[in-house]
């Protein structure tokens, strides 16, 4: 049941996903696709809307305009409004007593009453699942009120909290990287890590999210959901298996381990920017508050200092920063190793630079370990090096192999109840906690966004929150 059915999400993502689920013959036998929306279509115009959607967004290999009509031709589709029983009542009518999926992809205004309108109907019974997106609410109390609305119809191990990124198939191979290889653990701590980033850039502007964007902000929209669960699969603790509930219970001792922010720390530790117009992907762009239209303290831009305060990470900073309007699109992960403790080198000239492990999850995907290695040469006034990196692509080793659109696992792993890469309620509210420490530590000193042009690294104090504590920005 794709509730939203017309909507960005479904035409862009969760379509074309379930589309080659089904042309992989991955969906159960006799699973029925029926999609819901408050737009008054019959079925053949929804599944005309199907079909454009698929033959925009499926995989090239799987654009055959047969198989698209037959797979748009086992939708049916039923106008539903949460505040109409009658909708609710014809939907019901249609399902009958089988056990459903639900997808919410619909503003998360309408979890509660899709929830609650499901549940009278006898739609969240045994069997029964329910797929939510981000974002849970905008701060604690409003993600608690969502999260006691769904618990209300649902039970916690029927509800499955979406993150996409962590349907990504680099996100999934921290875990592999991390516990498959026992050249990282002995080191993947205080004493052999000097300091982590997390980097979340991108070039766009407000595209058509304006009214969202502007009552979210950087912080909400993208370091209380991707990027703190980037952190938790970092820096958890080896998990007893790759069970849900493992996995999961060791996430959320590190975001119950964050430091809140205060009023004290906050101007040290949390910077916020706004783009203003320069130059973007070759071409001039306005400002945020020329997008928008009028004046905003909305922030576009964060950059933070965080700190876990348990045995493995006491001392090392993780550095996370977000914006828009940057200078490159990309997700990295920079794992900054310690120097070693005596450089031999170091009297006749030759400079040592720190390991670093940089994992790049988009838009390629590529694994890299710098090392130093000396540079070729009879040099007898001692040795030159250099960093080179040992480099693994993932795009490259893996080339022959489709490169899945994250919502295909996710859809596929709620429909067998693997909740492992989804989000617990403990932890989405633990991460409002240290979210809303930031914002209440802003709003204490009366902190606004830093002006930066478009197409640069940020606001000046962004460089400055990593220098005051001796480190550098990788870029």
């Amino acid at each position: 049941m794709l509730f939203g059915a017309t909507g960005d999400l479904s035409r862009r993502m969760l379509l074309p996903s379930l589309y080659h689920l089904w042309r992989e013959t991955r969906l159960p036998p006799g699973t029925r696709l029926i999609g819901a929306a408050r737009s008054q279509l019959d079925v053949a115009a929804f599944r005309a809307q199907v079909s454009e959607a698929l033959e925009a967004g499926a995989a090239a290999q799987y654009r055959e305009p047969a198989a698209i009509a037959e797979f748009a031709g086992q939708f049916d589709y039923v106008h539903v409004d949460a505040g109409d029983p009658a909708t609710i009542a014809a939907l019901a009518a249609i399902v009958g007593d089988s056990a459903c999926l639900h997808y919410f992809a619909t503003a998360p205004g309408l979890y509660g009453p899709l929830a609650a309108a499901l549940k009278d109907a006898g739609l969240t019974g045994d069997g029964s699942r329910v797929i939510v997106e981000k974002p849970i609410g905008h701060d604690l109390a409003s993600s608690i009120a969502i999260n006691d609305a769904l618990a209300d119809a649902f039970a916690e191990e029927q509800i499955f909290r979406v993150d996409h990124y962590l349907g990504k198939e680099t996100v999934q191979n921290l875990i592999a990287l991390r516990f498959g290889n026992a050249l990282f653990e002995p080191l993947w701590r205080s004493e052999g890590i000097s300091f982590v980033e997390l980097t979340v850039a991108e070039t766009v502007g407000l595209e058509s999210r304006a009214g969202y964007y502007d009552g979210s902000g950087a912080l909400r929209d993208m370091v209380q959901n991707h990027m703190l669960q980037l952190l938790a699969l970092v820096a958890m603790e080896p998990p007893a298996s790759l069970d849900a509930a493992a996995v999961r219970n060791e996430k959320i001792k590190v975001l119950r381990s964050l430091r809140p922010l205060t009023a004290q720390t906050v101007g040290a530790c949390a910077v916020a920017g706004q783009y203003g117009p320069g130059v973007s992907e070759g071409g001039a762009v306005r400002g945020y508050a020329e997008e928008l239209g009028k004046p905003s303290g909305t922030e576009t831009f964060a950059a933070i200092r965080a700190d876990i305060d348990n045995w493995r990470w006491a001392g090392v900073p993780f550095y996370l920063r977000t914006g828009k309007r940057m200078p490159q699109r990309y997700t990295e992960i920079v794992v900054h190793f310690r120097a070693v403790p005596y450089s031999i080198f170091a009297r006749d000239g030759g400079l040592l630079s720190p390991n670093k492990l940089i994992i790049r999850l988009q838009p390629e995907e590529n694994v890299r370990l710098t090392l130093m290695a000396k540079e070729p040469g009879l040099e007898r006034d001692g040795a030159r090096l250099r960093e080179l990196g040992l480099d693994l692509s993932l795009s490259e080793a893996f080339k022959d192999v489709r490169r899945r659109i994250a919502y295909e696992r996710l859809l596929l792993d709620a429909i067998d109840g693997d909740q492992t890469l989804f989000v617990r309620r403990d932890e989405i509210e633990a991460a409002w906690t240290w979210i809303d420490s930031i914002h209440a530590g802003w709003l204490a000193v009366g902190a606004a966004p830093k002006p930066y042009a478009a197409g640069s690294w940020g606001p000046p104090s962004s460089i400055a929150l990593t220098e005051r504590f001796g480190h550098s920005w990788h870029e």
